[in-house]
Formats: C-alpha cells, structure tokens, sequence
C-alpha cells in the first residue's frame, strides 16, 4: 500500500427527516448569513424549498438565493453567484440538489472568498491551488456525483465549451444532509445515470497500476455489489427506502477517496468522458458508460489479471477459463451488459450521437488531451493518439 493522506472533514446527517436538522447544521458550522443554490423549478415544486426557508428564518438565519443550475453546471452561473455572494456577504453557501448543484455552490464558496481572482481563469485552468473558500453546507436530493463529500467540483464554460475540474481541500463541505426519500421522485434517467456515476466512481480508483490493496480493493468490490444488487430496485421501486438509502450512501462513499486508498487513481474514463458531455451536453453518466466498454478492451492488456478480478468479486464469474484475457474479457461483458440493463448507452449510438465524423473525433481527442498537452491515466496512460483510437472503437 503506498503512503496516502485521507481527509474527509464532512459531517453526516443521514436518515429520514434529516433535513429537519438543517438550521442546526449550519449554525453548528458557523453559518448566520446563507446564500442558497438550486437548481430549477423541482426543489420549490416539492416544497423542499419552502421547508428549508421557513426553518432559517424561524432560526434568525438571513438567506437569499440563486436558481437555476443546469446539468454540466455553467460558468456563467457561479460568477453571477460569486457577485451575488460578494454583495450580501454570505459566510455560507448552502446547495439543496445534486452534483450540478453542490459543484456551484463549490465554486461561488470559492470565489466570494476570493474576490479579486476569476474563478476560471486562476483556478479552474490551474495557475493556483485555491486555499481559502467559505463553509459550503448541502442537502442531498440526487445520489449520483458523490460532490457532498469529495474534494472536486466540474464546471463548463459557456464560450468554449471547455468541460474542466478542480481539487482542493476547501472544497470538501463542511456538512451533508442525506433523506434518501428526497431521490422518491426522481426521473428514471436520473436515477440510471447517478447508478452510473457511483459505479465509475469506484471504478476509476480499482484499476490503478499500484495494486495489493487488500483492504481498499475490498472496499471497493463490496461497493460495486451493493450498487449492483440495489440500483435495479431503485429502479424499479423509487420509494424502496432500504435501496434509495444503499445507493445514496454508496455515492458518498464513491467519491470521499476511501475506495482508492494506497493506490493511485486513474480517472481516464472521466476524462474521455468530459469533452462528451462539455461539446454535447449529455448526462455525465451517460457519456462515462458510453466509452468505458471500449476504454476497458483497449487498455486491458496492462493488466488482463485485475479484469479477471473484477469479474470475479463483483459478478461472481467462476468459470473456468484457458487464458485470463478471456477472463478478462468475460469481466468487461459483464460490466457493459449490466449497464446496458439499466439503460444506459455503451457506445455512441446509444448515447443518441449516431456514428459521428472523423472530424469531430479529432476534436474531442484535442480537447481531452488539452491539445496533446497531457497524457492521463495511471492503469495505463493514454495520449491524444490513444484517446482518439478508444473513441473510433466507441463511434458504432
């Protein structure tokens, strides 16, 4: 196992009802003037909202509030947060929704503590490490992103379609709220592609190049079972309390890095996925399950071992096999038949992209290798030319 920091700061309010504790979250975080960060019309629809509103001020907690986050959460919208912040003098940000959402409020927390830095410009294209931001606080209503307990945050800016991420420690929230009966009313596709998201989460930690992780691999197979066995129920009962809470704690756990510990993470699959979803706006969930089958057959031959392993632990494939590349194999089909059996797309066509130019595969090789300025991935690491021969295979 190699050295490793873990941090993970963020309190749990976890259960039914949880959002009843919210005025008592914030002040227990040092909150007194609050500005709230939503999406559209479903968190006021619901009257979660209203609820939250009327609990602040019968605390004597002072709010205002910003809507209208999008899915591949806008630039545009967290600098107008930021001013919005700025202007009130907010000393909490508080997101009620889901990782469109938590990442928002991330990135005005971030911005209002640094007025005078753009937040794009300075720390989503890296000149700086942000180190100060203020207390951003959450209530959960998607179990998808894992965003209220990670350290990283996604934003798409408007003019270049450019789809980047950042971490740092500040973005950690200080605390969660987490009613698994708030995901009761989610769309289907919601739900397939949160079901996604925790999976790849997890996913891209398992296949590092550092390996004999007993127990962080453990971790993490367990994870991808449950996951497994519940998002089916999800689906097919929202209102199953026993699987909504599985999986909206799965995704927490996903993305705090405890799935990862002692290796290094490979994430390329994220990356392949992001100029997807940045150019075409697709679901984030989507554009990860329609690459990670090709990703996963062309990279295999690093390590056809670790495939096996998978196939073995989460899919209790017990076959007996003459070569473990065809185990390996077997392990990938696995994967790629469960996602197709939630309904999520595995290839460009399923994604609703049809077969798509040479061009516009060049252009999303350039933009996931910064213009071949980057190499990424651990398991294996893949330049432009690698992306762009995983995106012709996914282009069917």
């Amino acid at each position: 196992m190699l050295d490793f920091e873990f941090y993970s700061p963020t309190k749990i309010f976890f259960g039914k009802n949880a959002e009843n504790k919210t005025s008592h979250a914030i002040t227990w975080a040092g909150g007194s003037r609050v500005l709230l960060v939503c999406g559209g019309a479903s968190a006021k629809k619901s009257g979660l909202f209203g609820r939250i509103e009327a609990q602040l001020k019968e605390e004597g907690i002072v709010f205002d509030s910003i809507g209208g986050v999008k899915p591949n959460p806008l630039l545009s919208l967290a600098r107008e947060g930021v001013r919005k912040a700025v202007d009130f003098k907010a000393d909490m940000v508080l997101a009620i929704g889901g990782g469109s959402v938590i990442d928002t409020a991330k990135a005005i927390a971030i911005g209002a503590a640094n007025p005078d830095e753009d937040i794009w410009d300075v720390f989503w294209l890296g000149k700086k490490i942000p180190l100060k931001a203020l207390p951003v606080g959450v209530i959960l209503t998607i179990s998808a992103a894992g965003s209220e307990t990670s350290s990283s945050a996604v934003l798409t800016n408007d003019d270049t379609r450019m789809k980047s991420g950042i971490n740092a420690d500040v973005n950690r929230p200080k605390f969660a709220i987490m009613n698994p009966e708030l995901t009761y009313t989610l769309p289907q596709q919601q739900i397939r592609n949160g079901i996604a998201d925790i999976m790849m989460h997890t996913l891209d930690r398992y296949f590092t190049a550092a390996l004999g992780n007993d127990f962080t691999d453990a971790v993490a197979e367990a994870l991808l079972r449950t996951v497994i066995r519940n998002g089916p129920v999800m689906l097919k009962t929202p209102d199953n309390y026993k699987a909504a809470s599985e999986i909206m704690w799965c995704g927490s756990v996903s993305h705090n890095h405890l799935t990862g510990l002692g290796g290094i993470s490979d994430f390329s699959v994220h990356q392949l996925s992001m100029p997807l979803s940045g150019v075409f706006d697709m679901a984030h969930g989507a554009a990860l399950t329609a690459v990670w089958g090709d990703w996963a057959k062309y990279v295999m031959n690093s390590n056809p071992g670790r495939f096996a392993r998978l196939g073995r632990e989460v899919f209790g494939d017990a076959a007996s096999y003459s070569a473990v590349e065809d185990a390996a194999l077997s392990s990938i089909e696995h994967m790629v038949a469960f996602f197709e059996s939630i309904g999520m797309p595995t290839n460009f066509s399923s994604l609703g992209l049809g077969v798509v130019s040479d061009e516009i595969l060049r252009d999303l090789a350039e933009r996931c290798s910064y213009n071949r300025g980057r190499v990424v991935g651990n398991f294996r690491p893949i330049d432009h030319d690698d992306m762009y021969e995983i995106y012709k295979m996914a282009n069917r």
